[in-house]
């Protein structure tokens, strides 16, 4: 039977190897003899190794590494300049463009040439150079308006290209566009043979202008490859507009306050240029008249000189002006006196007005009023700087047509009256809620809605023996000074200048003892006495439910409860742990003598509310949480004292008196008798 090749092969390399092994047994006993130099060199000697293939290509491998293959460079070729030289005739601009050009990649490379030139010859680094038109996208459609030079070789290549542009005109105004590229510089040297020209630049900056010799201007100017630059020109034209004669019209609209201490006085002044520059404008300024400042847009500096103010401008005004001169004058008080008028000198004709306004208490006599040159107008007539001012007191005339020349003046009597004094500070209304015990102890709380445009301080005197709890201002804690007669004085809130004066709600709470009640008596309830008036006042008393409370004749007088009609009491009265009674006992359901609130009639009988009570109800829940957002919820720095709630608690007896002057203590007579049903029960 035949033996398979591998098998020999496997047999084989056995017989080698114990025969090797043999061999090597044999060697090594005949070299023992010879020592330990001759053993070392047996150990070194040489000999065949087997490994597989794979082993073998790992270790070519790394014994023999291959060089990694740089990367591709992202673009073929870069423009990195383009420099042109070109020269302006009639239509066409010739001249010369280089293109420094960067080729990155090996092998043949295509550079496009700006699109927009006409290329008359092409030379790569002194040699002809032709030109094809560039393909289009992967189709290979080929773009004609678009060239493109073909590089075989690596490194910086330069391509000259004589050119021409075409120049558009209109208007007058001649342009050159230079096209955009992918530069990362572009710079363009231009000569236009003609003198006399005003050029502009587009997309650029200028860098040189030099004059040639045989007329004209060249000038270099560099720009981004990316934008155009282009450049627009045209014959300059002479301006012999500031050579010319100065003509101008003016306007000058014044303004005259009459205050009891001084005088101020305001001008708007227009200037219109008909021909020439104006460099300075001059007014003619009368007696007893100092001028403050002068402002306007094209103002330099203003000098006052003895009878005219001097106006500098910036630069030449060549079209118009317009400038604000403000002052004062020396006049007297009241009386009759002569308005000094501003005047516009150096102009052909003027216009404008004058409007004259006493501050304070004073008036125009209508019949003193003597005129030259002045019509009688309308405020509104002269501008928005004299419509805003308008007031009962203010008189306006506008000037009448004519030179600066003519004639003006304005002579008007003026009478002054003792201003009288009013109130700065008023209470509109005023509530008062009241709790009285048998042991004869009454607490008070004492609600005021405040209009304040000047005071500090409101001065409160309480009732004697009365004990200050808390005190408030628009439901923030306060705390109330002391006066040298021991009132109270309670900050006040104050509104801006200009500006109607609004509610505040002012709080305070005090604890006032008193004598015990008897089965039946008399009892007098003093109120506190405030320094400013107040325009009406509510009264409510909570009394205990075994007695009964009726009020006498007096400055009170008994009604039906109602909110307060200020909207600042409204929403403290609304809060539901303050005007919550409870129901009195069998028996006493009602009360007798007195007028039971309308809060306790809730109480007892919910389910007689009308819809009018709903609404109420929900209008007062609105208002309670937009206080409590906005004032209540806002927290206090520092100690402050506590808000005392006051508990209303029993029937309760409401009462109203109107128009209590300042520094009167308001008072009510109340009778109280005790309930004998009740008490036997």
């Amino acid at each position: 039977m035949p033996t398979p090749a591998y098998h020999l092969l496997v047999v084989s390399l056995r017989t080698s190897r114990i025969a090797i092994l043999f061999v090597a047994t044999i060697g090594l006993f005949a070299l023992c003899p010879a020592g330990p130099l001759q053993a070392q060199e047996a150990n070194h000697s040489p000999g065949w190794v087997v490994i597989s293939v794979p082993e073998y290509r790992a270790l070519r491998v790394k014994a023999y590494p291959t060089e990694r293959e740089p990367e591709p460079p992202p673009v073929d070729a870069t423009l990195t300049r383009v420099d042109y030289e070109l020269r302006a005739d009639t239509d066409l601009a010739s001249g010369r463009a280089t293109l420094t050009v960067d080729v990155l990649k090996n092998g043949w490379v295509r550079v496009p040439i700006p699109a927009g030139l006409f290329v008359r010859e092409a030379k790569l680094d002194g040699k002809s150079l032709s030109l094809a038109p560039l393909s289009d996208g992967p189709s290979g459609a080929k773009d004609t308006s678009q060239l493109s030079a073909l590089l075989s070789h690596s490194g910086r290549s330069v391509i000259t290209l004589e050119i021409a542009l075409p120049i558009s005109s209109s208007s007058g105004e001649e342009r050159l566009s230079i096209p955009s590229t992918f530069s990362g510089v572009t710079k363009v040297v231009l000569e236009i043979p003609r003198a006399g020209v005003d050029l502009s630049l587009y997309g650029g900056l200028f860098s040189a202008t030099a004059d040639l010799p045989g007329g004209g201007n060249k000038w270099t100017a560099y720009g981004k490859g990316a934008e155009p630059i282009t450049f627009a020109w045209r014959r300059k034209t002479e301006d012999h507009h500031a050579t010319l004669p100065l003509r101008m019209r003016g306007t000058l609209t014044q303004f005259v306050g009459l205050g009891e201490d001084s005088t101020s006085l305001t001008a708007n002044v227009n200037l219109e240029i008909t021909q020439g520059a104006a460099k300075e404008a001059r007014i003619q300024l009368p007696d007893k008249v100092t001028i403050n400042q002068v402002q306007g847009a094209l103002v330099a500096d203003w000098e006052m000189k003895p009878g005219e103010l001097l106006i500098t401008f910036l630069e030449p005004v060549e079209q118009s002006a317009s400038f604000v001169v403000t002052g004062e004058a020396s006049l007297p008080r009241d009386g009759h006196m002569d308005i000094p008028l501003l005047r516009l000198t150096g102009t052909e004709r003027d216009s404008g007005g004058v409007a004259v306004d006493v501050l304070g208490a004073g008036e125009i006599k209508e019949d003193s009023v003597k005129t030259q040159g002045l019509e009688r107008a309308d405020a509104s007539d002269l501008g928005e700087s004299v419509t805003n001012r308008q007031s009962p007191a203010l008189i306006a005339f506008r000037t009448r047509p004519g030179d600066s020349k003519s004639q003006r003046s304005l002579h008007i009597a003026v009478a002054r009256y003792a201003q009288q004094a009013v109130l700065m500070a008023n209470i509109e209304e005023a509530r008062y809620r009241v709790l009285l015990t048998r042991d004869g102890k009454s607490l008070v709380e004492s609600r005021y809605a405040v209009r304040n445009n000047q005071r500090n301080f409101v001065k409160v005197a309480l009732p004697p023996g009365a004990t200050l709890w808390s005190a408030s201002l628009s439901g923030k804690p306060v705390r109330p000074g002391s006066a040298p007669d021991g009132s109270l004085l309670l900050p006040l809130a104050k509104s801006r200048a200009g500006e109607d004066a609004s509610e505040f709600a002012l709080e305070i709470v005090y604890l006032r003892p008193g004598a015990s009640w008897t089965d039946k008596g008399r009892l007098k309830l003093s109120l506190p006495a405030l320094d400013l008036p107040v325009s009406r006042t509510g009264l409510q008393v909570f009394f205990p439910p075994l007695f009964r409370l009726s009020s006498e004749p007096g400055s009170f007088h008994a009604e039906s409860y109602a909110n307060p009609i200020s909207s600042v009491l409204t929403a403290s009265v609304a809060e539901p742990p303050v005007d919550t009674p409870i129901a009195p006992p069998a028996g006493s359901a009602g009360v007798v003598g007195g007028v039971m609130s309308r809060q306790y009639m809730s109480v007892i009988a919910p389910s007689d509310n009308s819809n009018d009570n709903k609404q109420l109800s929900t209008q007062s829940q609105s208002l309670v949480d937009k206080f409590h957002s906005t004032e209540r919820g806002v927290r206090a720095t520092g100690i402050l004292p506590v808000h005392v709630d006051f508990p209303a608690y029993g029937p309760s007896v409401f009462l109203v008196s109107e128009l209590t002057s300042e520094n009167q203590s308001p008072s009510a007579e109340l009778n109280y008798q005790q309930n004998k049903k009740a008490g036997g029960k």
